[in-house]
């Protein structure tokens, strides 16, 4: 396996370890998932929508197939998740420290790279193969 294969393997397996190390606080309904979502108004059903998108995200990362939709998909729901940050939530949530924030940045910029590097699996796209 290729060094440049066995890396891009390393950032899929990245993005699915934080995206799943915060699935166990959407989905049994933690206090502070709980004051996050219902400062955006939505708890809790975009609580658990959030968290069933990025289960089925890291899914999709999982396989290399799908990877680059995994990857779309994240960097959506990372959008919103900055923008819900720095518009309503504010960079800081329940004294992090901006940690949540800061992850969502990584999250995206990951994808990013997820999605630049299997852009050519994209078969709807006029891309030169």
């Amino acid at each position: 396996m290729k060094i440049s294969k066995i890396l891009l393997l390393a950032v899929r397996l990245g993005i699915v370890a934080l995206l799943y190390s915060t699935l166990w606080f959407k989905f049994t309904g933690h206090p502070e998932s709980v004051a996050l979502f219902t400062k955006l108004g939505v708890e809790p059903y975009g609580r658990l929508f959030t968290g069933f998108v990025e289960l089925i995200t890291g899914i999709l990362l999982l396989i290399r197939r799908t990877a680059w939709l995994g990857a779309l998909m994240g960097i959506g729901t990372m959008g919103g998740a900055i923008m819900s940050h720095l518009f309503i939530i504010g960079i800081e949530s329940a004294a992090d420290g901006g940690q949540l924030f800061y992850t969502a940045w990584i999250i995206a910029l990951l994808c990013s790279i997820v999605l630049w590097a299997y852009r050519k699996e994209i078969k709807f796209l006029p891309i030169k193969r």
